[in-house]
């Protein structure tokens, strides 16, 4: 199934990331949360590429292990970084003839040491170049791009940085998948601006439950996005408590969900940090319990 088709009216599309592992430790962890995962069915998982593109033939391989052996759809993550427009080109090629049929397409971060994303001489330098060239060359790709309720990190300004995703909107994107975020009235504020744009793909938020916090600072620190208050100050108060943390984190996970499933979001993008505990606890409470489950 291709991105495009997957949401609709009556359709709720659930879909899960992954990151390919270093270790064979890490191998057979993922395969057991994808395991235990793959009993929600989601629309599709997936598998992110790593950074300067060092994990690039990894992901094609769990896409294809996803589609084989779980039989569930793959999504290949796919950047810009340190490659010339061939070598994006020869990628494609090598990722439609293992079977894949779904790209997230994103500019992806800088290299280690730069503080400025540099495109390589002959490489692009944004994710609307990118999302162009599978559109143009492999067109019935699906293609799926990133999104930032509360702001890329390097753009100036809010608008700058909704114009940049509408660049990558028009130039072939069939769905928008945001970032994490903690506070939903960003999400909502970003909705309206993101409608107000005339961009009528599907937007998609992306929950990443808190499980540790410590982690969670340093992922946000990153990205930009914003932990309220309150529940900082709870998971603050625990801090020697794994337990409590991850209690508090997939509680608060199960509210966000819920707000904005009743507010009409078309699905949810779960980064689950290749763990299934917390996903499976909030999708049970959420009533997703069978292939053809809806939100309770």
């Amino acid at each position: 199934m291709r991105i495009r088709d997957i949401y609709g009216p009556d359709r709720f599309g659930l879909s899960i990331e992954t990151f390919p592992p270093k270790t064979p430790k890490g191998n057979e962890v993922l395969r057991q949360t994808l395991q235990r995962l793959a009993v929600y069915r989601p629309a599709f998982v997936s598998c992110t590429y790593g950074a300067g593109g060092s994990t690039r033939e990894q992901t094609v391989e769990w896409c294809v292990d996803i589609q084989n052996r779980l039989n569930l759809t793959a999504t290949a993550h796919f950047t810009c970084v340190g490659a010339t427009v061939e070598e994006l080109r020869r990628w494609l090629t090598f990722a439609q003839k293992s079977g894949i049929r779904n790209i997230m397409a994103l500019r992806g971060d800088p290299t280690e040491g730069e503080e400025v994303f540099q495109a390589v001489e002959g490489g692009f330098r944004h994710a609307n170049e990118l999302v162009t060239l599978i559109r143009q060359e492999f067109p019935e790709m699906g293609i799926g791009v990133a999104g930032y309720p509360e702001k890329h990190p390097a753009a100036p300004d809010a608008a700058t940085d909704l114009s940049n995703l509408k660049k990558k909107v028009e130039a072939g994107a069939d769905a928008v998948f945001t970032q994490l975020f903690y506070a939903n009235e960003n999400f909502f504020d970003f909705r309206e601006r993101y409608k107000e744009a005339g961009i009528g793909v599907p937007l998609i938020p992306g929950i990443m439950p808190i499980t540790e916090f410590a982690r969670i600072k340093r992922i946000t620190s990153m990205c930009g996005a914003v932990i309220p208050t309150e529940l900082a100050s709870r998971l603050e108060a625990v801090q020697e408590d794994k337990q409590a943390q991850f209690d508090i984190g997939v509680e608060y996970a199960i509210r966000q969900c819920r707000e904005l499933i009743d507010a009409g979001v078309p699905g949810v993008h779960f980064y689950v940090l290749n763990r299934s505990q917390a996903c499976e606890r909030i999708l049970e409470t959420l009533g997703f319990d069978h292939p053809s489950a809806e939100c309770a």
